[in-house]
């Protein structure tokens, strides 16, 4: 019987030991419990750790792209101005030059004398023999007077036209033909031949034969009224 009591006694009748072993069982669950838990936490928190260098790099990532990408469409559209009014420092200089050039021809009467210093009829009679094409020069010593007033009015109406973005491909036109004449007459006789302007601006006159003035031009506004209409 001593064994029988001792036996119940020693399966946890008593209260100290089942209160250990419940204790122990409590615990044992409660920080099971908590163990995963814990754990749970913990993974969250390595997950959250993990994945806030991963956000950060992809953020700074997507951040250098955005910044990329708008240095990029600030470069192109840069690049797309710069296209567009390219031709418009050439058209400013040639216009000026040309309006220059005819104003101070139509200002000097001694210009237009057939004989004397400076006069279109002594610099026709000094370059006949060395031009490209002499009978063009005949041609213009048959009348130096209207000769220098046709250069005149003509360099001035080209450089107006130019200015202006009037008729430009026809401004770029006459402008050509008034250098092509004074390279093969005036300016022939040069070597070597880059030191003569005339050729120079001939070849200017041709990007605007070409592209015409399409900016800050007349000849924009008034293609602009016509498609309104």
């Amino acid at each position: 019987m001593t064994g029988q009591t001792d036996r119940p006694h020693d399966t946890g009748d008593d209260p100290s030991r089942t209160g250990a072993t419940g204790g122990a069982g409590a615990s044992g669950r409660t920080g099971g419990t908590g163990g995963p838990s814990g754990t749970g936490y913990r993974n969250g928190a390595d997950r959250t750790g993990t994945g806030g260098p991963g956000g950060a790099d992809t953020g700074d990532t997507g951040g250098a792209d955005g910044r990329f990408a708008e240095r990029k469409a600030t470069f192109d559209l840069w690049r797309a101005t710069a296209s567009r009014y390219a031709l418009l420092p050439l058209r400013i200089f040639l216009g000026i030059t040309f309006v220059y050039a005819g104003l101070d021809k139509l200002t000097d009467s001694a210009f237009f004398a057939d004989t004397g210093s400076g006069s279109i009829g002594e610099m026709m009679r000094g370059v006949r023999d060395s031009s490209a094409i002499p009978a063009l020069v005949d041609l213009a010593l048959e009348n130096p007077a209207g000769f220098g007033y046709a250069i005149a009015f003509g360099e001035l109406a080209v450089g107006l036209g130019t200015l202006f973005g009037l008729f430009a491909r026809s401004a770029a036109l006459g402008g050509a033909l008034i250098s092509l004449s004074l390279w093969l007459t005036v300016s022939w006789q040069v070597h070597p031949y880059y030191l003569g302007n005339d050729l120079a601006y001939l070849m200017s006159w041709l990007p605007l034969l070409l592209a015409g003035a399409p900016v800050l031009s007349l000849d924009r506004l008034l293609a602009e009224r016509r498609r309104i209409r």
